[in-house]
């Protein structure tokens, strides 16, 4: 391929931003749109955070639990970064409701605790928030297909399990999407206007704060104060200009014609995409991200078209992130001229991978966002980028101890 089919000019991008804008506004309105904006019914506290929480981080491969401890709204993690499990097993046939709890039980056991305490629980798949802090899963991603989980309540039936496995009883359970994990943890640092949590790893979404007003379809039971978090479930935006070789790799996944923004930017995806360009080419069954920027990064040992195509996929990945970002910015903004100071909490392997021969992830991110705000007319708008370590932790606790 001579000719860069991915490569993305400022208008597309900025029509882009513009589109996630609207669909973002639609999914505040009503249910079952393109771009759900789940509310999560969870006040998080700012502070005089105080108490002990296990935290339980289910993603699309691993597993971590950890005891996170508050003293005066500052976090302590035992074991430093949580213990650890692969998880992959969950994307296996025939794996079961019991079968989950039980791998999810077991670390548990390993982990120091001498008192009853809640669970936060970072659950990072499409779920609706409950009025008790629950949460009840809509679907399944990641290629996880767990089909009598679909519909249920995510949190009671594991509390129940363990419960009956654990002398020190566990009080309580509130489960919170990874990307709201991560915007809460933004809220450790309180002088800034607005937050948002990104991920860019095995899969993407964005989740941030928006006033009730302003979420027609809200719960009217919800008792809560002050902003709403919003699970935008944004991997499910279908941008425009994607190529026939988006459609391509669609047709041949398991969720046809769902997710289209994921498989144009995450880690799952984009070796999918490469292959799809050289479909009479032998690769590797699994071929993520990780394999397509090591094709970027060692050059001399691979074909030259490999290489070039590699860094068009994944720059475009970056601009439709910068694009999606300022297309929320546009939202937050819209909703509250006196917006000026954005904190981005981003996580992801892909979002911090590096580029040996070029620009970074998060550089080209970065770039392309300032230059898109411009674009917007919102160029008195600072997004500060951030990365923190353990904030699916830190966040889950926080939800634990609201």
């Amino acid at each position: 391929m001579k000719k860069n089919i991915f490569q993305l000019k400022p208008k597309q991008l900025k029509d882009i931003a513009n589109a996630l804008q609207e669909k973002v506004e639609i999914g505040l309105s009503k249910d079952n749109t393109e771009i759900q904006c789940i509310p999560t019914y969870i006040a998080p506290k700012t502070d005089s955070i105080n108490g002990s929480a296990t935290v339980l981080d289910l993603g699309g491969t691993n597993y971590r639990v950890a005891v996170v401890n508050f003293e005066n709204g500052k976090p302590t993690i035992h074991p430093e970064n949580g213990w650890k499990k692969d998880l992959s097993v969950m994307k296996t046939p025939k794996f079961s409701q019991a079968d989950l709890f039980k791998e999810q039980g077991d670390p548990i056991a390993e982990i120091k605790r001498d008192k009853d305490m809640p669970i936060g629980y970072c659950f990072s798949y499409p779920a609706e928030s409950m009025l008790d802090g629950d949460a009840k899963l809509l679907r399944w991603t990641k290629g996880v297909d767990i089909k009598e989980m679909v519909g249920q309540p995510v949190g009671k039936p594991l509390v129940e399990y363990l419960n009956k496995n654990n002398k020190s009883k566990f009080t309580d359970i509130k489960v919170i999407n990874d990307t709201v994990a991560s915007l809460f943890a933004g809220l450790t640092e309180t002088d800034y206007d607005a937050y948002i949590g990104l991920i860019v790893g095995t899969g993407t979404n964005m989740a941030t704060f928006i006033k009730p007003e302003k979420i027609k379809k809200l719960n009217p039971k919800y008792k809560g104060t002050g902003l709403v978090p919003i699970n935008l479930e944004s991997g499910n935006f279908r941008p425009p200009y994607l190529t026939a070789i988006d459609d391509y790799v669609d047709a041949r996944s398991d969720s046809k014609g769902a997710q289209r923004f994921e498989k144009a930017v995450s880690g799952m995806y984009l070796g999918e995409i490469l292959k799809a360009v050289f479909p009479g080419d032998e690769f590797e069954a699994r071929f993520d991200a990780q394999k397509l920027t090591s094709i970027m990064n060692y050059p001399d040992i691979h074909k030259e078209k490999y290489v070039n195509v590699a860094g068009w996929i994944y720059e475009r990945s970056a601009q439709l992130v910068a694009a999606s970002i300022a297309g929320l910015v546009a939202v937050l903004v819209k909703h509250d001229p006196s917006i000026k100071k954005v904190r981005l909490i981003a996580e992801g392997s892909l979002f911090w991978s590096e580029h040996r021969k070029g620009k970074d992830y998060k550089d080209v991110v970065m770039k392309e966002l300032q230059e898109l705000l411009e674009d917007l007319g919102l160029s008195d708008v600072y997004v500060h980028l951030d990365k923190m370590e353990n904030a699916n932790l830190i966040g889950s606790a926080i939800a634990a101890l609201s």
